[in-house]
């Protein structure tokens, strides 16, 4: 039976149900560890027969419930009592609890090889060595190692999705820079959809598409970065899909990066949206602060730059974005350090930083503070707009709240839909449309939308 890789999913399992049972239960009754997986199972060591004997009581329904809410299948725990071997096995992904100071954490601790030429379309700085991993983005980062471990037999395609500067393009380059150093035969293409698009129409132009074809639907490994663009673009996307199909079919590793779910692409036809949504998708979230002080030192440290840790603090507390963000400021602080001769100081950092700051206190707005001032705009009541009225004096405030919302926040439709009082994402999608359309037929609303942002962004930075 062909071994497949679980282990994101155990790791992802053992993280909740800590968080679920408590710490100190937890410890008790998982000294367990992953062994192994075929298809339908999952080997775990235990210490002893006893110990066995016990969880299977205790615990292990419920792990294969969580593990079967986590893979989508019904898998089998198959138990070896073997202690712990002396050597250590291969370091997975430390995942870092919040209360726990936050080390520079790379995606991996496995000792330098020697380095093979760069890849043509690699980038070579982004690799699993300097991503750093928080809460944010320790199951991507396991998954994204497992794929790069064994690309083709799981987890394929892997679409990773998020806001900007969160990490999709690093995780993406990792897996191919990690396949090309352990293979330099592996032949891995990677490019932007744009790219993708742009390729395609000159080889029409150009009458070369049967090159076109035999050059992707040929590749190892396809990474195609930033699939949102190809909204629209139906030529594109009819390409695309039977290049996946051709792929898919001899288990060659597709991974993919989109700025949101591809559920919330609206211009995607159905069936490329539902070859994505064949494998492993996963979402990367803003940094926490204890991450975001991690990818600080991090990046100071690769940067050889001497940063205290006031400084480092100070950025991470006001800076809550993303990681391309944070290492905007601290180049900021580069530049002018090396400009001026100085050190980088607190001071130094307080003046230079300042207006970033201030952008940064305007970006942290809520939902609460979009339907406070939808509310005091439209002259309706704050719990009308998450209430279940529907109403057209009530409905088109909420429309309004979805699309502000949808266009200023980070959160995602499925988020934005609990916080519009527990309703389905296809509703702010409506909503969001809605508001669309007649932004294309009544130039004032654009005016009433931009007035609303400006109230909201005034809230916001006042706290």
């Amino acid at each position: 039976m062909n071994e497949i890789d679980y282990s994101p999913f155990w790791n992802e399992a053992f993280k909740q149900l800590e968080q679920e049972i408590g710490e100190h239960e937890f410890t008790i009754w998982f000294n367990i560890e992953y062994a192994g997986a075929t298809p339908d199972t999952i080997r775990v060591r235990v210490p002893s027969s006893f110990y066995r004997d016990q969880f299977i009581k205790a615990y292990q329904k419920i792990l294969e419930a969580k593990l079967a809410d986590l893979t989508g299948k019904n898998l089998s725990l198959e138990f070896i009592v073997e202690k712990k071997p002396a050597s250590p096995e291969p370091a997975k992904i430390p995942v870092q609890k919040p209360s726990d100071p936050a080390p520079a954490t790379s995606a991996t601790t496995a000792p330098p090889r020697p380095a093979r030429s760069k890849h043509p379309s690699l980038r070579a700085d982004l690799t699993f060595e300097n991503f750093v991993i928080g809460e944010n983005n320790s199951f991507a980062a396991n998954a994204a190692l497992a794929i790069a471990k064994n690309p083709g037999t799981a987890y394929n395609p892997f679409l990773i999705y998020g806001g900007v500067g969160l990490g999709k393009t690093h995780l993406m380059h990792s897996i191919g820079n990690r396949v090309w150093q352990e293979s330099g035969k592996t032949k891995i293409i990677c490019l932007s959809a744009e790219e993708f698009t742009n390729e395609f129409i000159q080889s029409i132009h150009d009458k070369t598409t049967h090159a076109f074809k035999n050059k992707y639907r040929q590749a190892d490994i396809l990474l195609i970065d930033d699939i949102n663009f190809l909204e629209k673009k139906m030529g594109s996307q009819e390409e695309l899909f039977h290049t996946f199909n051709a792929l898919y079919d001899t288990n060659k590793q597709m991974v993919f990066t989109c700025d949101r779910p591809v559920s919330e692409l609206k211009n995607l036809s159905d069936r490329l949206r539902s070859r994505f949504e064949r494998g492993l998708n996963v979402d990367l979230q803003p940094p926490n602060y204890e991450t975001r002080c991690a990818i600080l030192r991090k990046k100071a440290e690769d940067a050889r730059l001497p940063v205290p840790a006031e400084v480092t603090d100070i950025i991470a507390r006001n800076i809550s974005t993303n990681v391309r963000d944070l290492e905007a400021a601290l180049m900021k602080l580069s530049a002018y350090a090396a400009l001026v001769g100085k050190e980088i100081t607190l001071e130094i950092a307080q003046q230079q930083l300042k207006d970033v700051f201030s952008q940064s206190k305007h970006g942290n707005v809520t939902i609460d503070h979009i339907l406070r001032v939808v509310a005091d705009h439209f002259k309706i009541s704050y719990g009308d707009l998450k209430g279940k009225k529907r109403t057209k004096n009530i409905a088109f405030p909420r429309q309004v709240a979805m699309y502000i919302a949808r266009e200023i926040t980070e959160y995602s439709t499925t988020e934005l839909g609990l916080e519009f009082g527990g309703r389905d994402h296809t509703t702010v999608m409506h909503g969001c449309q809605k508001i669309e359309e007649r932004l294309k037929l009544d130039p004032g609303l654009e005016t009433t939308i931009h007035q609303i942002v400006t109230a909201v962004k005034e809230m916001s930075a006042k706290g």
